[in-house]
C-alpha cells in the first residue's frame, strides 16, 4: 500500500504549510489550488483575499503587525501569472 501525499494545507494561526513548513499558500499549495479551482479564477480570487484576511487578523490576534504589501503579493500577488499561463494556452 503507497502512502497518499499530504496535502498543502495552511496551519493557523502561523499560516505556514502543514506539509513543508513554508508560508502558504506554499508553491505546491499554488499548483493544487489552480487544479481544484481551474475554470473558476474569481471564485479562487476570493477565496485567497479571505484567507489573506484571516492571516492577518491572526496575526494581529497574536501581537504581530502585518505588512499588507506583503500578504498581498504572497496570497493573492500569484494570480495573475497563473492565469496569464493558461491563457497562453489557449492561443
Amino acid at each position: 500500500m503507497t502512502a497518499r501525499p499530504r496535502p498543502h494545507l495552511p496551519m493557523r494561526p502561523a499560516w505556514l504549510c502543514r506539509n513543508c513548513a513554508a508560508p502558504w499558500p506554499c508553491g505546491p499549495a499554488q499548483l493544487d489550488l489552480i487544479a481544484d479551482y481551474y475554470g473558476h479564477s474569481i471564485a479562487l480570487a476570493f477565496y485567497l483575499a479571505s484567507s489573506m484576511q484571516e492571516a492577518v487578523d491572526d496575526m494581529y490576534g497574536l501581537g504581530g503587525r502585518a505588512d499588507l504589501a506583503v500578504m498581498h503579493t504572497r496570497f493573492l500577488g500569484w494570480l495573475s501569472l497563473a492565469r496569464r499561463s493558461r491563457r497562453a494556452d489557449r492561443y
